[in-house]
């Protein structure tokens, strides 16, 4: 089939998924509706395997993706929008945000960082499509819009999100996946760099650096709170987060010192009266 053949078959298409829009707007009529979803379902497919690292069930994916597809359906107006897909890829994609912020998470965080996160994710996915490689937090970061202390910050969440069984198969609808567990020790890209971070940070962060990430990122816990926790003020809490996400930069980035851009993204109010060593 040449070229203009494909092209006539694609406008040919388009005309026809109009038309059955316009239908459905103006009658609502269900039977409708089920078809316009069918001829759909490739899109909000392509968009659920967007999160496919996530950690969940590709098909559970999908039936998200497809709810996101039934809402938009119902909600498009033809002659307000400028097409089905264009109107219809950020309700699905809304809709898959929304499940993994609200039941994805297996520890509490703050939603602010949660969103961040995926957003982030879905940065990397576009990024590395692009580069042919993993990209840099500072490319991230320019992608994002987000300093680079805010991308590294996101990573640290986005590692809550991700606990895990060792034995569960890495990729839940593939039959011959391999656990978990039986790829330790195994090369993929992205792998040595997540491994070299976190041995950075166990060989470099203080203790009270580390209790201080532990509450921020895996406990949600304010900066307030987590001096009231450990014994020091709010300011010294702010110079831990300070400090350690400092040394995170220099493990991702390979920098020989800290940039004094980085700053922490909490706002530090007054310091408490119990201030102690950190």
């Amino acid at each position: 089939m040449s070229s203009s053949d494909h092209h006539m078959d694609d406008v040919r298409r388009h005309n026809e998924d109009e038309a059955l829009l316009r239908r459905f707007a103006a009658t609502r009529d269900t039977a409708v509706r089920d078809e316009i979803a069918t001829r759909f379902m490739p899109l909000a497919r392509s968009l659920a395997l967007r999160y496919r690292s996530g950690g969940e069930a590709v098909e559970d994916l999908v039936q998200v993706a497809n709810l996101g597809l039934i809402k938009a359906i119902d909600r498009y107006e033809p002659d307000r929008s400028s097409g089905f897909v264009a109107y219809a890829s950020p309700t699905i994609l809304g809709e898959l945000r929304h499940h993994f912020r609200d039941r994805s998470w297996s520890v509490r965080l703050p939603r602010s960082l949660q969103e961040r996160s995926l957003k982030i994710a879905e940065v990397e996915v576009e990024a590395r499509a692009e580069l042919q490689r993993p990209p840099s937090v500072g490319e991230v970061a320019a992608r994002a819009g987000l300093e680079e202390h805010e991308v590294v910050e996101a990573m640290q969440a986005d590692r809550a999100r991700r606990t895990t069984s060792l034995d569960r198969p890495r990729i839940q609808d593939e039959e011959e996946s391999m656990p978990i567990v039986e790829m330790l020790g195994t090369t993929e890209p992205g792998f040595e760099r997540a491994e070299s971070e976190m041995a950075s940070e166990r060989a470099e962060l203080r203790p009270k650096e580390r209790q201080a990430l532990h509450y921020r990122f895996h406990a949600g816990m304010t900066q307030r709170e987590i001096g009231e926790e450990i014994g020091v003020s709010q300011m010294q809490v702010s110079r831990l987060l300070r400090s350690a996400l400092g040394k995170l930069l220099v493990a991702v980035r390979g920098d020989e010192e800290l940039d004094p851009a980085v700053i922490v993204a909490e706002p530090v109010t007054e310091p408490s009266a119990n201030r102690r060593a950190a």
